[in-house]
């Protein structure tokens, strides 16, 4: 920095000497101020970077990884320059960084696999910023891919926190991808029950909540024959954002019609004979 105004460090310690300022004492304030000014000056470029127009055409979550990277780049670059104020011998220094090198790769190993795996989310782009995903036993929206770490929020609002390495090298299913989802509903039924009639309920049901989309149409079939029931299935297809909406209610909707139409929903009987 020093060097970029024209002013040597010879000329720095030629001044010291004239005016006794202890040297140790400059150099460490002069690295304090590196240190206030530099952070300042990299939250300006992030900041600045990330506004321009440029950098608003790229995808979000590739805009938020870049912003995460671009930022500990420019704070490496800031604590460089303070070692090199404080007096370090910067070629000592880089031998005994490359020293031990190989034991901060094994010691880090995970972290470096984690950004790997931050590196392959960004370019193949299996999920982005704002879709549902499920990863590694754990399901949520992303709100965040960072360097180590991408950040869910679940339905009921925690905070998950997933290293990148574990993600990449797991099954993704990403519910958010296509604009609409199919829902099976499951339905048991007597085997003495009117399976048209329990058919055309489904039906009516389905026709009935508006959410549902009708193209493809909905569809009944039997499922499965059980020991004490029928299984009789209701396949709908609504759009992603309604999913819910339509899941929940549902139930409710064919529990009502089928009381109403005398549907008999069966439920474990236990009879007992006693002889004399």
């Amino acid at each position: 920095m020093l060097l970029f105004a024209g002013i040597s460090w010879d000329d720095v310690s030629a001044f010291l000497k004239d005016y006794n300022v202890p040297n140790i004492a400059f150099r460490i304030l002069l690295a304090l101020a590196i240190l206030i000014i530099g952070c300042f000056i990299v939250k300006k470029i992030v900041k600045n970077i990330e506004n321009g127009k440029l950098f608003k055409r790229v995808n979000k979550t590739v805009r938020l990884f870049l912003r995460h990277l671009l930022a500990v780049v420019l704070y490496a670059v800031i604590a460089v320059a303070i070692i090199s104020v404080l007096g370090f011998d910067m070629s000592a220094l880089s031998a005994v960084i490359a020293s031990c090198g190989l034991t901060i790769g094994l010691a880090l190993q995970g972290g470096l696999a984690n950004i790997a795996g931050g590196i392959m989310l960004v370019i193949f782009k299996p999920f982005e910023i704002g879709d549902y995903v499920e990863s590694s036993g754990v399901s949520g929206t992303v709100v965040d891919i960072g360097l180590f770490y991408s950040t869910l929020t679940t339905p009921d609002n925690k905070k998950v926190v997933v290293p990148n390495g574990t993600i990449s090298n797991n099954v993704i299913i990403n519910y958010s991808t296509h604009e609409t989802r199919r829902i099976d509903f499951d339905f048991q039924i007597a085997y003495s029950a009117d399976i048209n009639t329990a058919k055309k309920v489904l039906y009516a049901c389905a026709k009935a909540d508006e959410k549902i989309l009708q193209d493809p149409q909905p569809a009944v079939m039997i499922a499965s024959h059980n020991d004490s029931s029928v299984t009789i299935r209701l396949r709908v297809w609504v759009k992603n954002e309604d999913y819910w909406d339509v899941y929940f209610p549902m139930y409710e909707q064919v529990k009502n019609s089928f009381e109403e139409y005398g549907v008999e929903i069966p439920y474990p009987h236990l009879n007992i004979s006693i002889e004399k």
